[in-house]
């Protein structure tokens, strides 16, 4: 079904875009190389568990936490018709 002036099937790849792009950004902000045995930010102790179950860890649950908060998602879809983003 068409929607406006889009053409059939149009909406599923706006969705299927969004979710290949959330995908990207998240592999892109996983951690790589050497981890660290202490906070990059605070230098307390990274714990054990931790870095093994995320190698390249660099940074504690606390200040990771803070990093995460910190990341803000785009004001609005860039791929979106025009009426998406009138609304």
């Amino acid at each position: 079904m068409a929607n406006g002036w889009a053409r059939d099937g149009a909406v599923q790849d706006q969705i299927d875009d969004t979710v290949s792009d959330a995908v990207k950004s998240a592999r892109a902000r996983l951690p790589a190389g050497d981890g660290a045995e202490y906070c990059d930010d605070c230098g307390e102790d990274i714990p054990k568990g931790r870095r093994k179950a995320l190698p390249g860890i660099r940074t504690c649950v606390g200040c990771q936490s803070k990093r995460d908060a910190a990341i803000r998602p785009a004001g609005f879809n860039r791929r979106g018709s025009k009426d998406s983003q009138l609304r």
